[in-house]
């Protein structure tokens, strides 16, 4: 299905401070630093109202991308979501889209840190501001070629510094506002309240930006919902207390149509000082949204390439575990948008593409999920699904065509573009399955698929889940093992083991008791004569412990049983299925070996005994 290279494989280096510092760093710029004065222009002071419709217009799109996300955390992100759920030529359209927009906005941003840098230096030109922008562009390039990690924890120290500045300014701004100032609440009625609301929607969109890195992050089941959902809360929150303490600081002849509302509003209590602090707010800003946006949208190029939608050198890896070539090529086209074209008209096209790639994300959910594939499983799945969906896809629509004719045609042109390029360069050289077939499939009652994506997704699982042998060597070379070298009563050894698990897992040894005391009365836990296995899972997140007990003299455990010498004790959170499910099988595996309960009770020590283990684990491999 795709190229596959050396070093191909991304590295996971990214952890859920990483994750909430891209998603928020992506959201805090333009929608902060310069949208507020001209949307307040729009409506007054309920332009407060206005951010807060647009926070919730975006929770269709984020609750379908945490879902897509953790059950296919791959590079890419909206791509691979629609490639497989709609097919490769709609796939097609979604990574050149999603490629476009984010570079475009990203051009955009890098723009914003020369304009601000103005404050410092007026007498900068729109040259020298380009030049700026394309300094900085060249110093996110390298920070990014050099991994991953670093460009997230770039990315955490600015943020910090950003928020840390925007709380101080909301704390201590408030004991200066004037509540006159918020009257009249509205200005024109009620109808540009919403129209606004789709004017600053675009500052929420960068949430979902994580999305194209979720390859490369950490525990995705876990931290990819996690780190979007503490994002949005967040911000929007700051959002509003940050507009909230601006409008009740500023004369409404000063903040209307202000191209830097928030910079004025710390000149009113801290003078120039808080003008020049937040004016490095500004620009801590939009350095977070393009180094954001520069580690985001270089992933959608390598995802493409890997499915051969793009020539194959883009999904080179470097031996830092990056994306070189696409990195390269993504840089080079910002700073061609930076010194040669409008950025503006781009931007505002690239708002409208964004658009359709939400009605493509909330179209993919409802395809993944009709489609029954076995192996599609999310670790979080979307409340109130098809419905909140459907509403997105409507809304997302609505808004598109409020618009204009303008951005409706060059959006037309660029669905004809990404329908040629995988016409005449893509289309004989794959096939693959998608979700849609599958639906089309239950609808006809007429089988034309494999199991081709299914396939796919479990593999995606395996690597999701880090069911690797690497893994299971791991634990069983670090694994509590016990030599029991006396009989030792059923009821006993259930204590000694629970305690043994309760130490190691944080849980309840009470309850661990209760679980192993009714199990060893199963005979069903005996999978060969002389050796048993108790396996459990247990409430929690990211718990998984495995317990070797060797008992010389042989434990009763049933009158239809033998004498168990070999006692295997694994359990796991529910988070942790798939690799306790490996993890079982390899176990029985080892304990089926032809001479193993033999040297098992005969091995001398500790350190035997794991050898054994060891040693049986080894032929299984070679085979």
């Amino acid at each position: 299905m795709g190229v596959e290279k050396k070093h191909s494989r991304l590295k996971r280096e990214l952890g859920l401070l990483d994750i909430f510092c891209i998603a928020s760093g992506a959201m805090i710029s333009s929608g902060l630093f310069i949208l507020p004065g001209i949307a307040y222009a729009k409506t007054g002071s309920s332009v407060i109202i206005s951010y807060l419709i647009a926070s919730i217009i975006v929770i269709p799109t984020l609750l379908s991308k945490a879902e897509l996300a953790t059950a296919m955390p791959k590079a890419g992100g909206d791509y691979f979501f629609i490639d497989r759920s709609m097919g490769p030529a709609i796939g097609t359209i979604g990574g050149l889209a999603s490629w476009f927009a984010l570079s475009s906005k990203t051009a955009f941003a890098l723009i914003g840190i020369g304009a601000f840098i103005q404050l410092f230096n007026p007498g900068l030109t729109d040259f020298n501001i380009k030049i700026i922008a394309v300094v900085f562009c060249i110093l996110f390039t390298l920070i990014n070629l050099r991994g991953v990690k670093h460009a997230g924890k770039t990315q955490v120290i600015l943020v910090a510094g950003l928020i840390s500045i925007l709380i101080f300014y909301i704390v201590v701004g408030f004991f200066f506002i004037q509540p006159s100032r918020f009257e009249p609440f509205t200005t024109n009625g009620i109808t540009p309240i919403f129209a606004t609301a789709g004017f600053i929607f675009i500052s929420y969109m960068g949430i979902t930006k994580i999305c194209s890195v979720a390859e490369e992050i950490k525990k995705p089941k876990r931290n990819i919902p996690l780190g979007m959902f503490l994002a949005w809360i967040s911000i929007s929150t700051l959002y509003v207390l940050v507009i909230i303490v601006t409008i009740g600081l500023l004369e409404h002849s000063s903040l209307t149509n202000s191209l830097m509302p928030i910079s004025l509003g710390a000149e009113v209590f801290l003078g120039e000082i808080g003008l020049i602090v937040l004016g490095v707010a500004a620009v801590l800003a939009f350095i977070t949204t393009a180094n954001a946006g520069l580690l985001s949208s270089s992933r959608y190029p390598m995802a493409m390439s890997k499915d051969q939608l793009l020539p194959g050198f883009f999904s080179k890896i470097s031996k830092r575990g990056t994306p070189v070539t696409s990195i390269l090529f993504t840089s080079g086209f910002m700073i061609c948008i930076i010194l040669f074209l409008d950025i503006e008209g781009l931007v505002k096209t690239a708002s409208t593409i964004v658009l359709l790639l939400f009605i493509f994300v909330n179209l993919s959910i409802i395809m993944m999920r009709e489609g029954k594939l076995k192996h599609y499983r999310p670790s979080f799945r979307s409340p109130f699904y098809p419905w909140i969906q459907i509403a997105g896809i409507i809304g997302y629509s609505f808004l598109i065509i409020k618009m204009g004719l303008i951005s409706l045609t060059l959006v037309g042109c660029f669905i004809g573009f990404g329908f040629g390029w995988y016409w005449f360069f893509a289309r004989d050289k794959i096939w693959r399955e998608y979700s849609l077939i599958h639906v089309i499939e239950r609808i006809t009652g007429e089988k034309s698929t494999g199991y081709l994506l299914d396939e796919e997704l479990r593999e995606i699982l395996i690597e999701r889940d880090d069911v690797t042998e690497k893994r299971f060597e791991d634990y069983i070379k670090k694994c509590e093992i016990i030599d029991v070298f006396k009989y030792m009563r059923p009821d006993k050894f259930a204590w000694v083991i629970s305690n043994k698990l309760a130490g190691r897992l944080g849980t309840d040894k009470e309850k661990l008791y209760k679980l192993l005391e009714k199990r060893e009365k199963d005979s069903n836990i005996v999978v060969h004569p002389g050796i048993a296995i108790f396996s459990h899972i247990i409430k929690g997140q990211d718990k998984f412990e495995i317990i070797l007990v060797r008992s010389k003299k042989g434990m009763i455990i049933s009158d239809d049983a033998d004498p168990v010498h070999a006692f295997f004790v694994i359990v796991a959170s529910p988070d942790q299925k798939s690799f306790y499910l490996h993890a079982l099988m390899w176990i029985i595996q080892i304990a089926e070996e032809t001479d193993f309960e033999n040297e098992w009770i005969n091995a001398k020590n500790v350190k035997e005994l794991r050898d054994i283990l060891l040693k049986s684990w080894g032929k299984r491999k070679s085979l």
